[in-house]
């Protein structure tokens, strides 16, 4: 089963600042160091995913239904997406959510405009409890999801909440698009929009809020807090041309009065007479030219539970309620909720199970509008199943789980949580769903009518839905391995492929932790949840295969977990009563700690195997004996918030420490002693992960990486000079939300980032950066000798603006000590943000000087930067370079 999926501590980091300040007693963290100095500005990055494919929920599926192919696809924590069809993938839409907005990476609801298929529209927000501390908003975007403005409203959404796989909430009127409807939670009713979704207003004359919780007694406020409007459904055979459509359908949150109708374009509501009771509906999809309404109830609000459920027909003409339920009462154990019309064929409708969790999910299909039904699969004698599908998950091997059940279980399942469900409005064989963990689909749907096998894969690839928890880069073997929220974690061997399976033996739900021995790659610990136990593994061949560990009385969880720098000792640090544990081997047996709290984040000195620290509330603890024995050491560190360290590889007594919260102390902090003392690094604003990478050309300390805000900018940062200085890496296009989990670089590749998110997957960056280094360099305006040849390249362009790179190469015999590029824009365009270089100039005459650290340029070499810019009319490429006064040759 699927938990709401909030990393621990998100809520109280998401909006954190502050610093340390006052007196410091004896062996505390130190006064700050010089300054850093900062960049801003970004460096020559591009980014991608780490290869996974799904791995969380997807509740939601739109088709627009005038225009072929344009699909868009809703996660729960992980943004929204749309279909590529050529590329056969899907491109993420909300990237571009920072920091502070991290709520608005969950997406309760999405609406495609049919009148105007380049309108998109989504509601986002995670959490409708203290979890997340902003507000829900609508986003709207003319050009497909490239680029949205966005709407705030007085109250939270929650994409991440019970009942979020219903809808959808939010719908575009079909004729006048200027009208959007909008079903909010916790009893804040129906809201409506009138100018393409710029402002919106309650819809005062709707007076059912829709008060069903599903579990008052919760004091979180996460089941308890109140469904509320879950769906919006318009009649369009009753408008016609930009007139409003008159007829609007909504369901609510109310057992006793789910559905609701308007005839006169939402001005009144009436409760539809003769209506189901005792169930919620939780879709309500229209087949205008047959005049039926049908419904999809269950006794939950879902997306895990659900013991009953009924299928309803209602015929908007007569007023007649037909049950048309696939399966007998007497039979249901679980809900309804997936529900879909081909519109090609509407008395072809499909309908799922979505709480049947075992043996498997159920789907129905009736061709006769509910009259008769058949199922996905059957039994032939139980347990032995008879399916009309085949499954080949060869492009996702890993949604076998590992596993080889016994009937009536398969492996890989037809799914879970289906609760989106859609057949193309245009190809009555294209069908796709959503599971709590993929998206699958057919392109041979109507065999299932002729009873011929057809066969059901992934439709997922681009869409990237795990919850990082933890990442590590072993200086050999794999280049990354992960520690992921829900399917546990990978051994990535290719970056930008699929990996064959996740940890097993055990198989944890998540994986919390995870460490390798520095001197000894291949040795591996990691730790998670898993009902029962065990909850500590190791691995002796880098990841490949793993075996399980004794554990400690009193654990209930993962927590943190560290190995030796030889692979020879262990100290784990487990949630529960069982406190800090220590052990030679392969955890076969342990040793309570001493001198250490319960609750302790553990680490281990990447150099000497006896070394080991901890951290709890503000103080910072070591061991010298492997982790028997801890002493306290230095004290006013953050107190409060999340905090995470970690030890410099080859370095003992190296320690980076990240983390805080917002009325305490909060950035970054360094030790060279072992953890006696700790500098504050000045200038860092705030931090909460802290990773290190292969070191700069010409440097001798590992790269730096932080997710951290320096100079009043969030962002993603990497130092050269041991912290000295910063440089932003990502921009505003790739945020990503929330990225405080972890954070590593490679110490094979320099430059190359890996960045955990909660929802988006693993991201990872690579520079095209030639240089690097401890920074210094010459006077930027020094002119250079000979002659130069420029590459400008666009490698990204939407509405009023662009991004480009350009390479300069020194084409002399002469090595440079600085540079100063000019060029004008041929059709008016300015440049905007500027990084590896320092903008100059005004208007369209632009000059760009070298940075500190790439000034220098040997004959045959060349150095990189960057830009975003606007743009009217046109982007042509400037024709003229110049450098020191001389023209450049294009490359």
């Amino acid at each position: 089963m699927r938990r709401p999926r909030l990393l621990a501590g998100l809520a109280g980091l998401a909006l954190t600042g502050g610093l340390l300040a006052g007196a410091l007693p004896a062996g505390a963290a130190e006064p700050d160091a010089a300054p850093a100095r900062t960049q801003a500005a970004a460096a020559s990055y591009s980014w991608k995913n780490v290869r996974v494919d799904g791995g969380g929920f997807v509740p939601g599926l739109v088709f627009n239904r005038t225009e072929k192919n344009l699909l868009y696809a809703r996660t729960d924590i992980g943004g929204a997406y749309r279909w590529d069809q050529a590329g056969s993938a899907w491109v993420p839409l909300l990237d571009h959510i920072g920091w502070d907005d991290w709520g608005h990476t969950g997406v309760v609801s999405l609406a495609s405009d049919t009148a105007d298929p380049d309108r998109v529209y989504a509601a986002v927000g995670t959490y409708t409890n203290d979890w997340d501390p902003g507000t829900g908003a609508v986003l709207r975007s003319a050009d497909r999801g490239a680029t949205w403005q966005r709407a705030d409203l007085p109250f939270k959404l929650g994409g991440n909440m019970p009942g979020r796989g219903m809808g959808e909430r939010l719908a575009v009127d079909p004729h006048d698009n200027r009208i959007l409807y909008l079903g909010a939670p916790s009893g804040n009713g129906l809201w409506r929009s009138t100018d393409s979704g710029a402002t919106w207003a309650k819809v005062t004359s709707f007076t059912n809020p829709g008060g069903y919780q599903q579990d008052p007694t919760d004091t979180s406020g996460y089941n308890s807090d109140e469904q509320g409007i879950v769906w919006v459904t318009f009649d369009e055979s009753t408008g016609a041309g930009a007139t409003a459509t008159k007829t609007i359908y909504v369901g609510v949150g109310d057992k006793e009065n789910a559905v609701y109708r308007s005839t006169d374009a939402g001005a009144t509501w009436t409760r539809l007479a003769g209506q189901p009771t005792g169930h919620l509906a939780h879709k309500g999809v229209l087949d205008a030219g047959n005049g039926y309404l049908y419904l999809a109830y269950s006794d939950t609000a879902g997306p895990y539970d659900g013991g009953k459920g009924k299928v309803y027909r209602y015929a908007t003409a007569t007023g007649e309620w037909k049950d048309i339920t696939p399966v007998a009462e007497a039979d249901t154990y679980h809900g309804f909720s997936g529900l879909t019309v081909d519109r090609q064929h509407p008395g072809t409708v499909m309908v799922s199970a979505y709480s049947s969790w075992w043996p498997d999910t159920q789907l129905f299909r009736t061709t006769d509008s509910g009259t008769t039904w058949t199922r996905a699969w059957d039994y032939s004698a139980y347990p032995t199943r008879s399916n009309r599908y085949t499954m080949d998950v060869s492009s996702v091997p890993w949604l076998t789980w590992g596993g080889d059940p016994a009937p009536p279980e398969q492996a890989p399942k037809l799914g879970w949580m289906t609760e989106a469900l859609e057949i193309d409005p245009f190809d009555s064989d294209r069908m796709l769903y959503g599971t709590g963990a993929t998206v699958y689909g057919t392109t041979e749907l109507t065999r299932w009518d002729t009873n011929t096998n057809f066969t059901i894969r992934p439709m997922v690839k681009g869409l990237e839905e795990t919850a990082v928890l933890d990442l590590v880069s072993p200086p050999s073997g794999a280049p990354l391995i992960s520690a992921l929220g829900d399917v546990g974690g990978f051994r990535h061997t290719d970056l930008g492929a699929v990996p064959p399976m996740m940890f097993t033996a055990p198989n944890f739900t998540s994986t919390t932790s995870l460490d390798y021995a520095e001197t000894k790659p291949d040795v591996l610990v990691r730790s998670g949840h898993l009902d029962g136990g065990p909850r500590v593994a190791f691995s002796t061949d880098n990841g490949a295969h793993w075996f399980a560990g004794q554990e400690p009385a009193g654990v209930t969880g993962g927590g943190t977990v560290a190995a030796a720098a030889d692979g020879g000792r262990f100290v784990w640090s487990p949630e529960g009563t069982a406190g800090v544990h220590a052990a030679t081997g392969h955890g076969t047996s342990w040793t309570p700690s001493a001198g250490i709290p319960a609750g302790a984040a553990v680490e281990s000195d990447r150099v000497d195997p006896k070394t080991f620290y901890g951290f709890h509330g503000g103080t910072f603890y070591a061991s010298a004996d492997g982790g028997l024995t801890f002493t306290a050491k230095a004290t006013g560190l953050p107190a409060k918030g999340n905090v995470r360290f970690k030890a410099v590889p080859g370095r003992k007594g190296d320690i980076w420490l990240a983390g805080g919260a917002p009325d305490a102390a909060y950035g970054l902090w360094h030790s060279t002693d072992g953890g006696a003392t700790f500098t504050k690094v000045s200038g860092v604003d705030q931090a909460d992960a802290v990773g290190f990478g292969k070191a700069a050309p010409n440097a001798s300390y590992p790269a730096l990486y932080s997710s951290a805000k320096i100079g009043g900018v969030r962002g993603i940062f990497r130092s050269t000079d041991a912290g000295a200085t910063w440089v932003r890496v990502n921009d505003d296009a790739h945020q990503w939300g929330w990225t405080g989990a972890t954070i590593t670089g490679d110490p094979r590749v320099y430059g190359r980032v890996y960045v955990a998110t909660n929802g988006r997957g693993i991201i990872y960056g690579d520079t095209s950066e030639t240089g690097g280094g401890d920074g210094g360099g010459t006077d930027p305006g020094t002119p250079p000798a000979g002659a130069c040849k420029v590459a400008y390249r666009i490698t990204n362009q939407w509405q009023g603006g662009f991004q480009a790179d350009v390479t300069v190469t020194n084409t002399s015999a002469t090595a440079w000590t600085g540079w100063t590029l000019g060029w004008t824009f041929p059709a008016g365009q300015t440049v905007g943000q500027m990084w590896n270089a320092t903008p100059a100039g005004t208007g369209s005459a632009v000059t760009a000087k070298n940075a500190g650290w790439n000034g220098a340029v040997a004959a045959g070499g060349s150095a990189s930067f960057g830009f975003t810019g606007s743009w009217t009319g046109s982007n042509p490429v400037p024709a003229v370079f110049t450098l020191g006064g001389a023209t450049c040759s294009a490359a």
